[in-house]
């Protein structure tokens, strides 16, 4: 649940975010070409992939690259709060500020080990110190213009190069420059068990919300609301038999805001609650 949101822009775009987060919250990172690094404040988050998922507590950020899909931070536990500070890299934003040559960091390694999209970075002191002056900022929003906006977005460039994490930061930045297009399928199937709306799923895809419709009835021969609810009910019916995780984190896991909704809809699809679909099927 969100307590609280503010954002400075520059160039049109989200630069830097501040978040106020009460749990119980999941975000799904869109597929899209750019970076974020998410500095925790206070309290901390999950991030969770495909492949790997791991703690980000109080002081300690992550950076990742959004090109590949199925990334997300939550939290499951209702009585905790969670404050971040995200910082978004946009590749024609940093070829504009850097309109000599891009610096090292963004540069591709000379001898590239690893296709690794996401770093857990450790407490670093002038990190932290950075973010107290992004802090600053955003209490005393009238001394904020385009030029400290700049400057801020350069500081951290430099402080991400001096850290000791500089070599797999500059393996994520680095693959903002080899630009990827995605299909319409692939942006769907990315995105099967996030919480967007079916409005922002047109928007990744830019088709219109009409357009975007159309075309998913003739690929899915079924409406968007419809297959991604079904996606996301078989994968929680999956995971009810093959782990032993909460029910209530199962539901956020495939993509529903609450437990009352995933209840329901899967009440509805398999005539039989969540906890008596798990019990039933295990006994036998």
């Amino acid at each position: 649940m969100l307590n609280d949101y503010k954002k400075y822009e520059l160039f049109g775009k989200t630069l830097i975010q501040r978040i106020d987060l009460k749990g119980p919250f999941r975000y799904d990172f869109p597929v899209s070409e750019q970076a974020c690094f998410l500095y925790v404040i206070n309290g901390q988050f999950q991030y969770k992939t495909d492949e790997q998922e791991f703690d980000i507590s109080t002081n300690y950020s992550l950076f990742l690259n959004c090109i590949s899909s199925g990334k997300h931070i939550q939290h499951s536990r209702s009585e905790d709060n969670c404050q971040i500070v995200i910082v978004t890299f946009y590749p024609d934003i940093l070829k504009r500020i850097y309109d000599r040559e891009l610096p090292l960091l963004l540069q591709k390694p000379e001898h590239t080990v690893s296709n690794k999209s996401s770093e857990k970075i450790n407490n670093d002191f002038l990190i932290q110190k950075y973010v107290e002056g992004l802090l600053f900022y955003f209490e005393n929003p009238s001394l904020i213009n385009e030029d400290i906006l700049i400057l801020k977005l350069k500081e951290i460039m430099l402080l991400l190069a001096q850290s000791q994490n500089a070599g797999s930061i500059q393996v994520i930045l680095s693959q903002l420059f080899s630009p990827a297009t995605y299909s319409f399928k692939q942006i769907i199937e990315a995105n099967l068990f996030s919480q967007l709306t079916i409005e922002q799923l047109a928007e990744q895809s830019n088709l219109s919300l009409s357009s975007f419709k159309r075309e998913f009835a003739k690929l899915y021969n079924d409406t968007p609301a419809s297959y991604i609810r079904n996606k996301k009910l078989e994968k929680s019916a999956e995971l009810l038999l093959i782990s032993d995780e909460r029910i209530t984190d199962i539901a956020y896991e495939c993509g529903f805001n609450d437990l009352a909704t995933f209840t329901k809809n899967f009440s509805d699809k398999y005539n039989i609650s969540p906890s008596a679909y798990r019990q039933e099927r295990k006994e036998k």
